[in-house]
């Protein structure tokens, strides 16, 4: 892998970490049932995300 190719996995796994974050924070702070489990699922998707670039590495 490139130096480039690196930087942007490196960046990609930031960004995932961080919609991650965001998503569970905000699920937490959620009442209607519906819309907690749809953001909950979008934590868990981008927790998917991060391990495939992770596993890039």
């Amino acid at each position: 892998m490139t130096n480039k190719e690196l930087l942007y996995i490196e960046d990609a796994l930031g960004h995932e970490q961080y919609f991650q974050t965001k998503c569970c924070e905000t699920a937490s702070q959620i009442q209607d049932p519906d819309l907690k489990t749809c953001v909950q699922q979008m934590a868990q998707k981008h927790q998917q995300i991060f391990q495939s670039f992770y596993g890039l590495l």
